[in-house]
C-alpha cells in the first residue's frame, strides 16, 4: 500500500541518497550534475514541502513542492529506478495538482533539462506546456506549466 507523508528532519539522509540514485542516469545525458543533486536536503526539507511516497516502508518516490506566487513549483519529482513504469510518477503529479488545488493556486510549474527529451514528452502527455527556455552557462532549462482549476 502506498503512503505519502511529509518528510521530517530525520529523513535527510534517506532523501539525499534517494535523489542521488533517482537522478544518477540524468548526469550522462546532461553532461553536468543534475540540479537536484546540488541541493542541501536539510535545507530543502526545512524550507519546501517534501513528500515521501513509501510502499511497505520502502522509499519509492520523492515530490518536492514550493509555492511561487500563484503557482506551485514542482521543484523535484523522482521515482526510484525499481518503481519506474508502475504509474507512481503519474500519481505524484496528480498529488501535486491536488495540492495546488487545495492551496487555491492557479497553476503547476516545473523545469527540466532541455536534453531530457523523455521527461519533456512525459510532462507534455500529462498536460504541461513549454513556457520558456532559460540558457544557463552550463545547460538549458525548459520551464513548463499547467493550469489548475481553482475552487472558490
Amino acid at each position: 500500500m502506498l503512503v505519502v507523508r511529509r518528510a521530517e528532519p530525520r529523513d535527510v539522509a534517506a532523501v539525499t541518497a534517494f535523489q542521488r540514485e533517482a537522478y544518477d542516469g540524468n548526469r550522462a545525458v546532461l553532461g553536468v550534475e543534475p540540479l537536484p543533486l546540488l541541493a542541501d536536503y536539510q535545507e530543502v526539507i526545512a524550507e519546501k514541502e517534501c513528500w515521501l511516497a513509501e510502499t511497505h516502508h520502502r522509499l519509492d518516490g520523492v515530490l518536492i513542492l514550493e509555492i511561487d506566487g500563484e503557482a506551485l513549483l514542482i521543484w523535484s519529482i523522482a521515482v526510484a529506478p525499481k518503481a519506474r513504469e508502475t504509474g507512481l510518477g503519474s500519481r505524484l503529479l496528480a498529488y501535486a495538482e491536488k495540492r495546488a488545488h487545495d492551496l487555491g493556486l492557479t497553476q503547476l510549474t516545473l523545469y527540466t533539462g532541455e536534453k531530457l527529451g523523455r521527461n519533456i514528452t512525459w510532462y507534455t502527455r500529462h498536460g504541461f506546456r513549454i513556457a520558456r527556455l532559460e540558457a544557463l552557462p552550463d545547460r538549458t532549462i525548459v520551464h513548463m506549466n499547467k493550469a489548475v482549476s481553482r475552487v472558490d
